[in-house]
């Protein structure tokens, strides 16, 4: 697919995720704060949980990356034609 000329934010993006699709975002903010209480109690600074890294900050969830099993599963059901 041709790249936009157009820049869209974050924002939009999460926005159209919420209203468009339907896509509960507090409730996913409950969930992965869920996740991590634990570990933020216990003063980690990150945490892997069903293959997924939580980079934690203080009290603050920083960022979340797909582990490498979870990206090469996705990447093989895109090779087969399964995920468009």
């Amino acid at each position: 697919m041709k790249k936009s000329r157009v820049h869209v934010t974050d924002h939009a993006v999460l926005r159209y995720l919420e209203r468009v699709h339907g896509v509960d975002m507090e409730g996913l903010r409950r969930r992965i704060g869920k996740t991590v209480d634990t570990a933020v109690k216990a003063g980690a600074n990150g945490l892997m949980f069903e293959g997924v890294k939580y980079r934690l900050h203080k009290n603050t969830v920083i960022t979340i990356v797909a582990g490498e099993s979870i990206v090469k599963r996705r990447n093989r059901k895109v090779r087969r034609g399964k995920i468009k």
